[in-house]
């Protein structure tokens, strides 16, 4: 009997420490894991915080929607056929369809998630028992596509997927208002709505301000879209910055999308091209060759090299320039945009310099703009160039880099020499408007000195004059700095024979630049160069831009545009102004009969060549003199046209 009593007075106290274990010491670890088992906790979607631009537009709102759900056990049987009936086509479900969800539901389910406006109003005005709504927030673009590649969007959740919206995906995300708390079953089933309750902290998400300018940004992408539409491109880029700053403006891509439907795109058009795509820059690394070398004092702006008559080996290749040069001096070599030239300034550069300059422009290194998925293009080390290296990099082929950093090497030269650090968001406000975090202009350092970065300026204002290769840049009332590129690209077993990329990259106005402007059109169908391709929608957007910042025309520019310039007409499809006489440009049935180039300008022979599609090969400066086929020959778009010129007077 003792014995008995002792084995259970063991285990009664065995017992007893037990239940005190689990009911005193473990009780809250329990209690929740039970209420996890028993209870579903569903947040509702939060209300982030607003995007805006530079004069707080709204980019993206989040906006209070109906969410609909149904209580099955509110919902007497003999009614649940009437209610099927009645609220089945204003869900768009069929009858089966809803009333399977109905009867599988032990109490409560979900009907359908931010419903449009309408939609739930018809619905509340069926008055139909058991149904019930609970607000949710829904992210909405009233700009539809306007940057939309720049705001990005957002899931269901919410959760930012691209653009802003993920890189500041905590900073914009509020807390939802509410909960909806539920019973479920051992399956894991709704059973029945506990409660709505509202969170601790409840408050929108932060604001985001950003440095684009929504006007400034429906500029870049209209004119954007016409220049790739216009040539047949396959996609085009465009960024604005302001030079001294850093800010940037625009950042247009196209095509683009609408990000309030952004699951009917494919992945391609989602992108950022702007940051995310590096593509061979081509002539327009010469400014940031040219730069180098001066600061370098490798050469001087009164340097000539011999241009090889547009044919050099070096290296067991060979180096070819678009027309043929006998001896042109560093500002010549811009202008005209000669390879040859360029290769021979990076051959007194030397890789190890070279490579120490570029990187310094932030090639080669993403530039660390306030966005994801940014790419830092390809630069490599001077220890891995070989053979014709030096000398293809020198004129931008064989490194990569993206829109944005050209952009803002670009703006370096244009500010006096200083790199900044690029930024699109300005500052952070909570719901009241109030700021939280200012950002601002950061330079990251010098890359040359005030002197070289006027120097290169007045040597790239010559591209945009007559003779050069940017003729088409040009704004009118402005003095423009500019520098055309065309670049082959890269294909299987090496460079593509047909396929380009035409880019124009400038900044405006010459001696006080308030804007800097890439325009990228990739693989252009009408003509690969930059020149025809890029250099119109960048004085396009240059033009509109600046007459939307109040920028007075300088004075300069001012008597230019004062001075008679039959150029500056623009006459019918079939005779082009020159002057002292007209061109006939006669449609042939075997192509176009081949215009009288003689007495034209370089630029009126260009605007002639874009307009009917010819290949002209341009020879010298200033007036034609010659020509080949001769006028009034038929020609095709393909043949090759020649027109050589020679000062006038």
């Amino acid at each position: 009997m003792r014995t008995a009593a002792l084995l259970f007075g063991a285990a009664f106290l065995a017992t007893a420490g037990r239940a005190f274990y689990l009911q005193v010491l473990q009780k809250e670890k329990l209690v929740r894991l039970a209420e996890k088992q028993h209870q579903r906790v569903e947040r509702l979607t939060p209300a982030r915080g607003a995007i805006y631009d530079s004069n707080n537009d709204p980019f993206a709102v989040s906006i209070d929607m109906d969410s609909c759900y149904a209580m099955t056990r509110d919902i007497e049987p003999e009614n649940l056929a009437d209610v099927v009936a009645k609220l089945a086509p204003q869900l768009g479900m069929s009858r089966p369809e809803l009333e399977g969800k109905l009867k599988g539901a032990r109490n409560f389910v979900w009907l359908a998630r931010l419903m449009a406006p309408e939609q739930a109003k018809k619905v509340k005005e069926l008055d139909l028992e058991g149904i019930y709504f609970s607000k949710e927030s829904r992210r909405f673009y009233p700009n539809y596509e306007v940057a939309a590649s720049v705001i990005g969007f957002t899931g269901v959740d919410p959760v930012g997927l691209e653009g802003v919206e993920k890189k500041y995906d905590r900073v914009i995300a509020g807390n939802a208002g509410q909960t909806l708390v539920t019973e479920r079953d051992a399956l894991g089933r709704n059973v029945d709505m506990k409660q709505v309750a509202g969170l601790d902290g409840d408050s929108r998400g932060n604001g985001i301000v950003l440095t684009l300018d929504k006007n400034i940004q429906y500029i870049a992408e209209k004119e954007l879209a016409k220049a790739v539409v216009k040539n047949r491109a396959k996609t085009g880029t465009a960024v604005v910055m302001d030079p001294d700053t850093g800010r940037v403006l625009a950042m247009a891509n196209y095509p683009t999308f609408n990000p309030n439907s952004f699951g009917k795109y494919d992945s391609s058009t989602l992108r950022n091209r702007a940051i995310s795509d590096s593509f061979e820059p081509g002539s327009t690394f010469k400014i940031f060759l040219v730069a180098a070398a001066l600061e370098n004092r490798v050469i001087r702006p009164g340097d000539y090299f011999n241009c090889e008559n547009g044919v050099y080996r070096l290296a067991g290749k060979t180096i070819h320039d678009t027309h043929p040069y006998g001896s042109l001096n560093v500002q010549q070599i811009l202008k005209f945009s000669s390879n040859i030239g360029a290769a021979k300034i990076g051959g007194r550069m030397g890789s190890e310099r070279l490579y120490a300059a570029l990187t310094g422009f932030g090639f080669g290194a993403k530039s660390e703009v306030d966005l994801p998925g940014e790419s830092a293009g390809v630069l490599r080390p001077e220890n891995k160039w070989y053979g014709v290296d030096l000398a293809t990099i020198s004129f931008g082929q064989g490194v990569t880099a993206t829109a944005l950093q050209i952009t803002t090497a670009l703006s370096a030269v244009a500010n006096g020499g200083n790199l900044m650090k690029p930024y699109l968001v300005d500052r952070i406000v909570d719901d009241r408007g109030r700021v939280q975090k200012q950002f601002g202009p950061q330079v990251k350092r010098r890359v040359i000195s005030p002197e070289t970065a006027k120097t290169v300026a007045h040597m790239l204002e010559s591209v945009v004059a007559e003779g050069g290769t940017g003729t088409l840049a040009a704004v009118d009332g402005f003095r423009v700095a500019g520098k055309t590129g065309t670049a082959q690209k890269v294909g299987r077993g090496g460079y593509s024979a047909s396929k380009r990329t035409a880019s124009f990259a400038g900044f405006v106005p010459l001696e006080d630049p308030k804007l800097a402007i890439l325009v990228v059109v990739d693989e252009p169908q009408t003509s690969p160069y930059g020149g025809l391709v890029a250099a119109p929608a960048f004085s396009a957007i240059a033009r509109q831009a600046l007459c939307y910042l109040k920028v007075p025309p300088e004075q300069s520019a001012r008597r230019k545009a004062a001075e008679p310039a039959v150029a500056r007409h623009e006459p019918p499809p079939e005779q082009e102004a020159v002057e002292g006489g007209t061109v006939e440009g006669i449609a042939s049935a075997d192509g176009v009969n081949m215009p009288n180039f003689r007495g034209m300008s370089m630029r009126q022979v260009l605007r002639v060549m874009e307009r009917r599609g010819l290949n002209v090969k341009l020879q010298g400066s200033g007036r034609a003199v010659a020509q080949s086929p001769l006028p009034g020959s038929a020609i095709n778009t393909q043949d090759q046209v020649w027109v050589r010129f020679e000062p006038s007077g």
